[in-house]
C-alpha cells in the first residue's frame, strides 16, 4: 500500500526567513510543503487548519505586538486550536514565541540581543529528544533574537544557554518550539545580513565576522540540522 503524502504549511513572515534546510528534509520524509505569507494570506483557508504539520517561521516582530500586526493574533488563534486538537507544530524564533503565547505564557523583550553562532545546553529531556546531536562537541546553532518567553504550563524545557533560560521546548510530543535557527542554511544567510542589518548593529556583530564563521561551519550545521529535523518529523509521523 502506498504511503500517504502528508501536508506541511509554513507561515512565513518575511521573505528571507524561509524553510532553509527544511525545504529538502520535508519532502525526503514524505511531506508536501507550501508557504503562506502571513501578512497577505487568508489565514482562515481550511488547508492551513487541515495541514498535517504547521510550521511558523521567524520574523522581526514581537509576539506581543498583535495590535500593530493583527495577523499575529490570527496566527495565535490558529495555534490555540491546533494545541487543543493535539496537531503537530514546529515553531522557529518568532514561531516559538507565538507558540508560547498561544499556550498562555508571557513573551517579552530579553536582556540582550543575541545574534551569531553559539552552543546551547540541552536538558536531560533535550538529550533524550531529537535535539540530542546538539550535545555533540562543537555543535552550535544560529541565535538571532531579542525577545524571550516564560516556559508554558505543561511544556518541557529542552534547551537553555547563558543568556536565555528557554531556548527550546516541546509540548505533548507533537509540538516543538525552537528559539534558535536550526533551519539556517549557509550561503542563504547573505539575505539575512542585509534584511536584518539593524539586528547585527544592535548586537555589535559585524557581518564579515558572521559570514566567515558561517563558511567554516556550514556543512556540519546543515548535516546536523537535517538529521535532527528528519528524526523529529519521523517521530511525529509515526505517532
Amino acid at each position: 500500500m502506498p504511503v500517504r503524502t502528508r501536508t506541511a504549511v509554513a507561515l512565513r513572515h518575511v521573505a528571507h526567513e524561509d524553510l532553509g534546510i527544511l525545504a529538502q528534509v520535508l519532502p525526503d520524509v514524505g511531506f508536501a510543503v507550501s508557504y503562506r505569507d502571513s501578512q497577505r494570506a487568508d489565514l482562515s483557508d481550511p488547508t492551513i487548519a487541515a495541514a498535517d504539520l504547521l510550521i511558523l517561521l521567524g520574523g522581526p516582530f514581537g509576539a506581543y505586538e498583535t495590535d500593530t500586526y493583527p495577523f499575529l493574533a490570527r496566527e495565535i488563534g490558529i495555534l490555540e486550536r491546533r494545541f487543543a486538537l493535539g496537531r503537530p507544530m514546529l515553531g522557529i524564533c518568532l514561531g516559538a514565541q507565538l507558540m508560547a503565547k498561544a499556550l498562555g505564557a508571557r513573551v517579552y523583550p530579553g536582556p540582550v540581543k543575541e545574534v551569531g553562532w553559539g552552543p546551547i545546553d540541552l536538558t536531560a529531556e533535550g538529550r533524550a529528544s531529537a535535539l540530542r546531536p546538539l550535545s555533540e562537541t562543537g555543535a552550535v546553532v544560529l541565535h538571532w533574537h531579542g525577545d524571550t518567553f516564560d516556559l508554558p504550563d505543561g511544556a518541557t524545557r529542552l534547551a537553555a544557554n547563558a543568556n536565555y533560560q528557554n531556548q527550546a521546548f516541546s509540548y505533548d510530543d507533537r509540538a516543538l518550539a525552537l528559539q534558535f535557527h536550526l533551519e539556517a542554511d549557509g550561503a542563504a544567510l547573505e539575505k539575512w545580513y542585509t534584511g536584518n542589518a539593524g539586528d547585527l548593529a544592535a548586537a555589535q556583530m559585524p557581518a564579515e565576522a558572521l559570514r566567515a564563521q558561517t563558511m567554516r561551519i556550514s556543512q556540519a550545521v546543515r548535516m546536523r540540522g537535517a538529521k535532527i529535523f528528519a528524526a523529529w518529523l519521523r517521530r511525529i509521523s509515526e505517532g
